[in-house]
Order: C-alpha cells, then structure tokens, then sequence
C-alpha cells in the first residue's frame, strides 16, 4: 500500500553516475536529484549510495547535505536514511534538541510494530552510542514517560485475541477513566501498549457497551497533556494506522502553518508501508487530496519532492 515500489530495471551505477554530475556541476542540478531519488525503494537507493562511494570515493549523503539547504535537503537526506535508520534519527533530534519533540516521539513509539521497535533500538544504539529507553527516561517525565518506556520495550501481542477478557480489559479501562488514580493510569497504559490490536479492538466496542461513550472521547475528558495524546495515538493506531496518519497529517499541514518536520517524517517514513492507504484515508476524510493541500502550503523543488513521495495524479487535484 505505498507509494514508492522498487524502480524496474535498476542501475545503481548509472543513477551514481547522473547523482555524481548534478552534484558536483557548477549549480546542481536538484530536478535530476529528485527524479532518481524518489523513484527508486530505498533498499535500491542504498545501493546507488554504494556505487557512488566507489565511483566518488565521497559519501552520498554529505554531498547532499553540502549541496541542497532547508527542507529540501531534509527530504533527499531523510530518503537515504535505512527505515529503522530513520526512526532512530527522529527520535534522536526529538528527544536530543533544544526542546523535546513530544509529537515526533508519539507519532513514531504509537505507530511501529515490535520488530520496527526493535530495529530501531538497534539502529539508535549504533548511530548515537546512546540507549533509546534510557534517553526516553531522562528527557520526559510522568506517565507520558512510562507509557513511551513501555511501547519502547516492543512487547506488544501480535495477533491474539481472545474475546473472553475483552469485556475484563474494558472494564479496566472504564474504571481508569473514573479514577484517574496513578494505578489506574498505570493499567491503562499497560492494557493499551501490551494488548494485541485484535484484543484492543474489541476492548473498545466492549467499552463503547459499558460506558455508552468511544474510548477517545472518555480519554479527552479525562486526561490531558502529551500523556492524553499518546494515548488517543495508540487508539488511533489501534483501530487503523493510515487513518491515524491521515489526521496526523491534516494537523500539521492546517492547525501549524504547515509543519515540515512532521510532513516529511510521515510521508518518507510511509511511502513503502501504507501512503497510498493514507492518502485515501484524507481524501475521504478532508474532502480535499493530500497532493492538492501539499501543492497548496509547498513550493518549488521542495514541493515537487514532497508531491513525488506523495505520489499524487493530476486528478488528485
């Protein structure tokens, strides 16, 4: 369900070549970029990486981060990154910046299968020397903390269910609702980052039963803060992932003037998984097309990057 498929007929050393003299020309030659790094999965664009550096003897990404500037640059360089890579990378700035990037943190530990999770933690240790759980640790607090410490863990059920503890978790759920109690909370977030999808799902029509109200609803009510936001993340996600993405998307594009950072997260970190999903999702959803709403916020070569992620028809607009 992405947007990106592997490119037929793929020459690592022909696309190093075409990268090679766009790169090192008098005014580079950022069209060529974008065609040959957008079109191309990035298990290919690892190997095009790798024929540049025996061909230049230069590394890809520090000549497109000396060549291109701004978000444009963010884009190229995010596309070169391995996936799990990436997240790593995210989750470093977020948590390592000026300010901790709270969203970028939800968006990623809510979204990501255990072996993601577990690939990623990888990744982090290897690029930064650091371990995720503990910057986790000592760059938030609360239980908006716990409850990252515990999606980080990748402990999450894969594809069990079992209905008769559904109405069990529900309950559990409800009465967290109520309570708010720093146990309750605790259960919370262990039912909501522990329990298979498929248990979830039928948590939340239990408790629609119970409470007469959707769980989001009673988690708005209650809780507030990054620790309430997480928890609608997980939901979201719970329930359906490009969905998620989709209103992720619309947020940042209308309620923040256009948020570039997490634009570009979620369209290169989607483009394999579920984009063309996601886009449906916001048409449906928005009334407008993600191509038509990025056309409208981005401009020059930065927009048509984003717009050859996105992967959007004429019509689409």
């Amino acid at each position: 369900q992405g947007t990106i498929f592997p490119a037929p007929n793929f020459n690592p050393v022909m696309d190093a070549q075409l990268l090679g003299g766009a790169l090192q020309g008098i005014s580079c030659e950022k069209d060529v970029l974008i065609d040959i790094l957008t079109q191309r999965c990035n298990s290919q664009r690892l190997m095009i990486a790798e024929a540049y550096r025996d061909m230049y003897g230069r590394d890809l990404i520090t000549d497109l981060k000396e060549n291109l500037s701004h978000h444009l640059k963010e884009v190229m360089v995010g596309l070169m990154y391995p996936p799990a890579s990436y997240d790593a990378h995210e989750l470093w700035h977020a948590l390592k910046g000026a300010d901790t990037e709270e969203k970028c943190l939800i968006d990623i530990l809510a979204s990501r299968t255990n072996t993601e999770i577990f690939q990623m933690k990888e990744a982090y240790l290897m690029q930064y020397n650091n371990d995720l759980q503990q910057d986790i640790d000592s760059e938030t607090s609360g239980h908006f903390r716990d409850t990252l410490m515990n999606l980080a863990q990748g402990t999450r059920m894969e594809g069990y269910a079992d209905p008769s503890t559904a109405a069990q978790d529900a309950m559990i759920l409800w009465e967290a609702c109520q309570r708010k109690t720093g146990e309750h909370k605790n259960m919370l977030q262990m039912i909501l980052c522990n329990k298979s999808y498929q248990q979830l799902w039928m948590a939340f029509q239990e408790f629609q039963n119970i409470s007469g109200q959707d769980i989001i609803d009673a988690i708005n009510e209650c809780y507030d803060g990054y620790f309430q936001e997480l928890l609608v993340a997980i939901v979201l996600c719970a329930r359906d992932k490009p969905s998620y993405f989709a209103y992720r998307l619309h947020n940042a594009i209308h309620d923040f003037g256009f948020h570039n950072k997490t634009v570009i997260r979620i369209l290169i970190a989607r483009s394999e998984i579920d984009l063309m999903t996601i886009r449906q999702r916001y048409k449906e959803r928005y009334g407008k097309s993600l191509f038509h709403d990025i056309k409208h916020f981005a401009s020059g070569h930065y927009e048509s990057a984003l717009l050859a992620i996105c992967a959007g028809d004429a019509e689409d607009y």
